[in-house]
């Protein structure tokens, strides 16, 4: 596990961009024909992902072999700006243009209930068998990741993609990936800023069961990038 620390939300951009864009191209460049990514929303992710899209023109990367997935959805129309593939898709330019992208399906305002199960499940056919080189993910005050609550019963529902219903965290409707996808990626990497993030990134370092943030990890590396706000109750 690795922690970075950097002065401000900037910064935390700025770094997650070069550093994606630097792990894929080695993977390409050891052989990799197929790199896979999940994704995630917020402020900060959207904040790297156009980064990502301002440095990928000047890269030699690939993107028709790479696959963009996410951690979780929420379930509103496919046009909603409220969609966490919104901001990927605003953002990352020439990269989401050659991309292979697997957007979670959208509220279509038919049998929205009885959808939101059928959808988690179409999805996870999709999935298949796929291992995630990166899974990004944010980090929620309360110490959830993707739409994984504490004490919520989407912590604990079986599965690999899942229905989440009744939402701590508006809106109340979801689709996620369950942990035991996410800790299958060959890394994860965590991504959060603020003050009001600092008591949940401190708690989830140091393994803290009660949040789902304190059980995801990756297979081989799990790393994480915190502005100076968000590291605030580590221990030095």
């Amino acid at each position: 596990m690795t922690v970075e620390v950097l002065a401000d939300a900037e910064a935390v951009a700025d770094a997650v961009a070069v550093r994606l864009l630097d792990r894929v191209a080695a993977l390409q460049a050891s052989g990799r024909r197929e790199v896979h990514l999940a994704l995630t929303g917020g402020t900060i992710a959207t904040a790297s992902y156009e980064r990502v899209g301002a440095l990928a023109p000047g890269r030699e990367i690939n993107w028709s072999g790479v696959h963009l997935w996410w951690s979780d959805e929420r379930w509103v129309a496919a046009d909603s700006d409220e969609r966490n593939d919104h901001g990927a898709r605003s953002g990352l330019g020439v990269v989401w243009e050659q991309a292979r992208v697997h957007q979670m399906p959208a509220d279509d305002g038919v049998n929205p209930d009885s959808g939101l199960d059928a959808a988690a499940a179409d999805y996870d056919r999709e999935l298949g068998e796929t291992i995630f080189d990166i899974c990004l993910l944010g980090l929620g005050p309360d110490g959830h990741i993707a739409s994984l609550f504490p004490g919520h019963a989407s912590e604990r529902t079986p599965g690999r993609v899942i229905a989440v219903r009744q939402s701590p965290k508006p809106p109340p409707s979801r689709i996620s990936l369950t942990l035991e996808v996410i800790n299958n990626s060959v890394e994860v990497w965590f991504v959060a800023t603020g003050a009001e993030k600092a008591d949940a990134a401190a708690r989830a370092l140091n393994g803290d069961d009660a949040l789902p943030s304190g059980r995801a990890h990756g297979s081989s590396r799990t790393n994480w990038w915190l502005d100076e706000a968000a590291a605030g109750h580590l221990d030095t």
